[in-house]
């Protein structure tokens, strides 16, 4: 454990905890991806199946317990209690676009031919696409509400400071994961011009809104 890992978690925990308020409070999910959401429920589902086989830490296994649950507790919100409000017209990126292609690199490029080490790489690689269907549905709508950039920006700062992290174990453990550090340096470029509306506009107190 390291600072950056720390405050990585933190800021990852913040954003599933941002996005869960926001459609709990306002009783509605318009403007969030519900594509995405069920795609980061499958990523935490296929990295954590390890809870069921090994223990790590107490820390460890709250976290992961507590990903998995809210990733599913955010689908429940948007798919059934609030299903009216739920924007499906403008939500229509593909998923089998990002699934597919992500199942096949991973039984191709992993480190260990293992079934548990093939969901992995999965879970890793789907992770550094996961949010395209909500920012596809950010481009379709031209903008977003202020508390859903909040969300997107919290889990930007998740992936850029994990790369702090991976270069921290590698100068002072000599711990290197080509896998990891080149799937979230391809996330973090995700968010790279939203990270720039997001200081120019929405901390100004503009509405974020994007090119259609």
């Amino acid at each position: 454990m390291n600072v950056f890992r720390l405050t990585g978690d933190i800021s990852h925990l913040a954003a599933i905890i941002i996005l869960l308020l926001k459609i709990w409070k306002s009783r509605s999910c318009a403007g969030i991806s519900g594509k995405s959401q069920i795609l980061f429920a499958l990523v935490f589902t296929t990295r954590y199946l390890d809870l069921l086989t090994s223990f790590i830490s107490l820390y460890n296994t709250c976290m992961k317990v507590i990903y998995i649950g809210c990733a599913y507790a955010t689908v429940y919100l948007i798919y059934m209690k609030f299903r009216a409000t739920y924007d499906g017209n403008h939500d229509s990126f593909r998923m089998e676009f990002l699934v597919v292609p992500v199942g096949g690199l991973a039984v191709l490029v992993n480190h260990d031919f293992s079934f548990l080490e093939i969901l992995w790489t999965f879970s890793i690689y789907l992770e550094s696409v996961a949010i395209l269907p909500q920012l596809f549905m950010i481009t379709k709508t031209g903008e977003a509400e202020t508390i859903t950039t909040h969300y997107l920006f919290c889990l930007g700062m998740y992936r850029a400071l994990y790369i702090f992290n991976w270069l921290w174990r590698y100068y002072f453990e000599g711990f290197f994961d080509l896998i990891a550090i080149v799937a979230g340096i391809v996330q973090t470029i995700l968010y790279c011009d939203f990270f720039y509306l997001y200081i120019t506009k929405v901390l100004k107190g503009k509405k974020l809104s994007l090119p259609a």
